[in-house]
């Protein structure tokens, strides 16, 4: 059973209220992934104490540094069922969890943030480890 989206609006909001695209079906992740030319990161929301203090505001931090992904979206564990189904699909090889961050270059998954990196975490840590990630990705190569 999905939670009260009156209960979850805010968690939502934090993100999309900032630019961050709100992917709430399979065809809207199908859409956004659709263009497979650039940097793409789709966030897995979640309700836990992690992402509330560690994976939405270091996300946030993230994104001001120079160099980021070309287009962010977020999908709400818990609620976005098949939205969430479907980006976890394109990285079979990872397991589920969230919060966590999964990053595609021309339209190819090239990098997974997992849960344990937020857990714990402070804004300032998971910012440092998201740019770090946006410029491995920015220097791959890909075929």
């Amino acid at each position: 059973m999905p939670y009260p989206e009156e209960m979850i609006a805010w968690m939502r909001a934090e993100l999309a209220d900032n630019g961050v695209a709100e992917l709430k079906t399979a065809e809207a992740v199908d859409k956004f992934l659709a263009d497979k030319t650039g940097v793409a990161m789709v966030v897995v929301n979640s309700v836990c104490g992690c992402a509330a203090g560690a994976a939405r505001p270091g996300i946030l931090k993230a994104l001001q540094h120079t160099v980021k992904p070309d287009k962010v979206g977020t999908v709400f564990a818990g609620n976005d069922t098949d939205a969430v189904a479907n980006v976890r699909a394109r990285m079979p090889q990872v397991p589920p969890s969230s919060p966590s961050v999964y990053i595609f270059k021309d339209g190819q998954p090239v990098s997974y943030v997992p849960r344990h990196v937020f857990e714990g975490g402070n804004p300032e840590a998971v910012a440092k480890r998201l740019v770090d990630e946006f410029e491995k990705v920015r220097a791959k190569q890909t075929v």
